[in-house]
Order: C-alpha cells, then structure tokens, then sequence
C-alpha cells in the first residue's frame, strides 16, 4: 500500500500474517529501510509484496526496531538472513531482545519464543539522527510502552511522516511498561507536528489534525 512516492506499507493486516503489526518501508534514492519485522510468519509474503514495490532486497539498509514486542521483532532474524540489513533499536529494549526473553517481549502471549537478536546499533539518546543515502531519518525515545519504545520521524514529497508503531498502548506490568512516561510520551508525540501518522495496529492516519486527534485520544 503506497503512503507516499517513497513509502509504502508491506506487511500487517490483511498483508501478511494478521498477527503481524503493520510494516513500512522507506525507500530514498536507492537506499531501503523497513520499519519493524512483524512475528515472521508470513515472511515469504513479506518479501514479495517488498519486490512487488520495485525494490531489490540487496536495497534494504536498516530494520528500524520501534520495540522488542514479538508482533513487531518476530520475523527479524530473517529479516536479516534474506537482506543483510542492520538492526537498529533503543538500548532498553536491546537488552530483552538480545536476552531472548520471552516474557518482556511478549512473545509468550503468541505462544512463540524469541531467539536472541543481535542488535547492530543501539540507540542512547533521547533523538538521534539516522542517515539513510543522504536523507534524515530522527530516532525519538518515547518510553511507556516499553522502556525503549522509539518512533521514527522522516519527510517525504514534503510531508513530516511519524512512524509510531503502538500509540494505543497497551500498558502492561509484565511488559515493563510505565504510564507516567507514557502519558509524557504522547505529550511528545503531538509536538512533532506530524503529517502523516503510520501506527502498528491502528491504520495511517493523513492530516496534521487527524493525527492529533488520534494520540489525543489515548491521553
């Protein structure tokens, strides 16, 4: 499903396995990035609706980790056998992920185990810039969620498009999360002033207010 010229949604939904949070990818001047790897159940779907965008595997850069839940890192090990890529995800998720641990991760609620992930870059800071060809990619910590939730902050055809995998939540002891920093995280989230918002679970909401009127929601 094409988002903008340059990115597109490849996998969740009726795209890939239902389980799957939703995966976009991002493709400037040769230079590919996926946002989030699903569970990789559909991993075979996964790479043919990525072909079928025009874009050789070889292409695919960087998996851009939003954080270490199964819906969304499942399928990253494979990810990276089928394309090379670099993994990218915020230290305080790194760790669970690295661990193979299958409570934090939830992996438990998909009745799967996650193997330990190798993550390539951790991200420490509160922002970070990510470099993709010679476009800008932002690294943003929005803990709540998870302690090292991240979302990512591009342009694209002149739009802020903010990939934001789980606005919605949901807050739970067992996976580390924490409201206080949530409710700060969303807070943030409405600062950045968002053209375009790509959400894991929810859909891509289009507008500055309708994204608005999405995190709000949740506050």
């Amino acid at each position: 499903m094409r988002i903008t010229d340059e990115i597109f949604q490849v996998g969740g939904g009726g795209l890939t396995s239902p389980e799957d949070a939703a995966i976009y990818l991002i493709y400037f001047d040769g230079h590919g990035a996926l946002v989030d790897a699903g569970c990789g159940w559909s991993q075979n779907r996964l790479l043919e609706n990525i072909k079928a965008c025009g874009i050789p595997l070889r292409h695919i850069e960087y998996l851009l980790i939003t954080h270490c839940h199964y819906d969304h890192t499942g399928g990253v090990l494979g990810l990276r056998e089928q394309t090379g890529c670099k993994l990218i995800a915020h230290e305080l998720d790194a760790h669970f992920l690295e661990e193979g641990d299958d409570t934090v991760t939830a992996a438990k609620w998909y009745g799967a185990s996650l193997k330990p992930i190798t993550i390539d870059r951790k991200l420490v800071q509160s922002r970070e810039r990510l470099f993709l060809g010679q476009r800008v990619i932002e690294a943003i910590h929005v803990p709540g969620h998870s302690p090292g939730s991240v979302v990512y902050l591009t342009e694209s055809q002149g739009l802020r498009v903010l990939f934001a995998q789980d606005v919605h939540g949901p807050l739970d002891e067992s996976l580390l999360s924490n409201e206080k920093d949530y409710l700060r995280s969303l807070e943030l989230l409405l600062s950045l002033d968002a053209d375009i918002l790509c959400e894991g679970h929810f859909g891509i909401y289009r507008g500055k207010e309708e994204v608005q009127d999405f995190i709000r929601s949740f506050m």
